[in-house]
């Protein structure tokens, strides 16, 4: 199973970036997948997640109405479209894919996004 994310990089505030998740090894259609997050000296924290059909979102209050999170099982692939970007959104960005009502996740190897002028 692998998961493999792109898209990060230096943005200025204001800006936009969209990170991908290409998903390989398993049944995607079958996994809740998520975004998380850990900046330098923080503990990781949940950003967003979609279910394994995709028919419903949620994501943490902070980043309500700037990030979206969708899939395309066509390509195996979790988006997460991140607008209106902020210093305080500087972290790496992790993908997790999880079964539902099981405990079984895995995780990628994560991608840097740096919000600085």
């Amino acid at each position: 199973v692998q998961l493999v994310e792109s898209g990060g990089g230096l943005v200025q505030p204001g800006g936009s970036l969209r990170l991908s998740c290409a998903a390989s090894g398993f049944t995607f259609s079958s996994y809740a997948m998520s975004w998380y997050r850990q900046a330098p000296g923080k503990e990781r924290e949940w950003v967003a997640t979609i279910t394994s059909r995709g028919g419903s979102t949620n994501s943490a209050d902070p980043m309500k109405g700037r990030f979206t999170i969708s899939r395309d099982s066509s390509k195996n692939t979790v988006y997460l479209q991140m607008n209106s970007l902020k210093p305080e959104d500087t972290a790496v960005y992790y993908c997790n894919a999880k079964l539902p009502s099981s405990d079984y996740n895995f995780w990628g190897q994560g991608t840097q996004v740096t919000v600085s002028s």
